[in-house]
């Protein structure tokens, strides 16, 4: 990997230090070429006119993306971000009464929020998997609390308070063998390390674009394994989706994107396909071995500030990193650090409330490097937060 070629292809270099890939990563030239490149092309043309002439560029988006997860073209639908694909999801699966979801200790709040409201209108139950001695997701746990009312398991692979990766492809396996549908929140996991759905055994993965894949905002992915093809409606559809063949009765699409609506952006799709092409000729696993590389690095770093406790848990830790500093409010500190052009992150408990209230943890730093970061920034960042101690 030729970093110093990968930071001069990143304009933000420019503007300071970066270290917040879990958030929104800085943008490669290339992608944001493709952005501005399709947005003039609309401003020239009218934007039917762009779309049809970049058609065939556009629809291979479709391909990439698959490609990048070991899927199938069809399962593929471009989503606005990543809540909307998991919604689309979680939505469309018929649950019955009294049905029990079963998730993880780190879930995203966006998702126990949508857990709640689906539990008190269709009388569902939620129940919390137990972690293991390490903070993950105990696959042991979850298998012994299977019984025939268990109508959905729905985790996140890398929560966004921190370094935990849970188990996900374990979590695949205990639902493959009881036949249960398995619904796994990937918005950390893509553009940092290897993604393969067969592996992985899930039902349906949801995934963002602006954050380790470095794409633009405002776009991402869902993926719904074919077999659900055939019977799995969405809560809305428009005509796009299922096209209105008769006068009282209408067609559902036969791919994924039968969770897609008309109109979208293709500017931003665009860039969602040049990230993806960028990402793939790199390499996941390259990429996956520079960016663990350099959290771990700093976490080490850290151990050495007084008053510095690193909050990441698992046997397996990712690219984020979170840690608190005593006498360091969250909030200031990175507002402190921005100043000195180093950007960096906190995450609020309400986001991760479980895992949270279960480790009383307060607010926290949190920080992500890219392939495109140095160990020179690290130690830069450590030079500053030092001062403000």
């Amino acid at each position: 990997m030729d970093v110093e070629k990968l930071r001069a292809e990143t304009p933000g270099i420019a503007e300071g230090i970066h270290l917040l890939a879990a958030g929104s990563a800085l943008m490669p030239q290339p992608v944001i070429d493709a952005v501005i490149d399709h947005t003039k092309l609309e401003g020239r043309l009218g934007g039917y006119e762009a779309k049809a002439q970049m058609a065939e560029k556009l629809d291979g988006v479709y391909d990439v993306v698959a490609a990048l997860i070991g899927a199938e073209r069809r399962e593929i639908a471009l989503m606005e971000n990543a809540t909307v694909a998991w919604c689309h999801a979680f939505y469309a699966l018929p649950l019955a009464p009294g049905a029990r979801i079963l998730t993880c200790e780190a879930e995203y709040a966006a998702n126990y929020v949508a857990f709640l409201q689906r539990a008190k209108k269709d009388n569902l139950v939620i129940d919390v998997i137990p972690n293991d001695a390490s903070g993950a997701l105990d696959p042991g746990a979850l298998e012994a609390m299977i019984d025939d009312r268990v109508g959905l398991i729905a985790t996140t692979w890398i929560p966004t308070n921190g370094g935990l990766v849970n188990p996900a492809a374990a979590v695949g396996r205990v639902a493959r063998k009881h036949n249960i549908p398995y619904l796994l929140d990937a918005c950390q996991a893509v553009g940092q390390m290897p993604v393969d759905v067969g592996a992985l055994g899930c039902d349906f993965l949801s995934a963002t674009g602006r954050k380790f894949l470095r794409g633009p905002r405002g776009s991402g992915f869902l993926y719904v394994a074919k077999k659900w093809l055939a019977d799995l409606e969405p809560v809305m559809i428009d005509h796009f989706a299922a096209p209105w063949v008769a006068r009282d009765r209408y067609q559902l699409r036969d791919d994924a994107r039968r969770f897609e609506s008309w109109e979208n952006s293709y500017a931003l799709r665009a860039g969602l396909g040049a990230a993806v092409e960028i990402a793939t000729a790199l390499g996941l696993a390259a990429i996956q071995d520079r960016t663990w590389g350099l959290a771990a690095t700093c976490r080490d770093m850290l151990k050495e500030l007084p008053g510095a406790k690193i909050r990441d848990i698992g046997t397996e830790q990712c690219a984020i990193v979170s840690f608190t500093i005593d006498g360091l409010e969250p909030r200031q500190t990175v507002a402190d650090l921005l100043r000195q052009g180093i950007a960096i992150g906190a995450s609020s408990p309400a986001s991760t409330r479980l895992d949270a209230e279960a480790r009383d943890l307060p607010e926290l730093l949190r920080l992500a490097p890219h392939y495109y970061n140095t160990e020179q920034e690290l130690k830069q960042l450590i030079q500053a937060l030092r001062g403000l101690g």
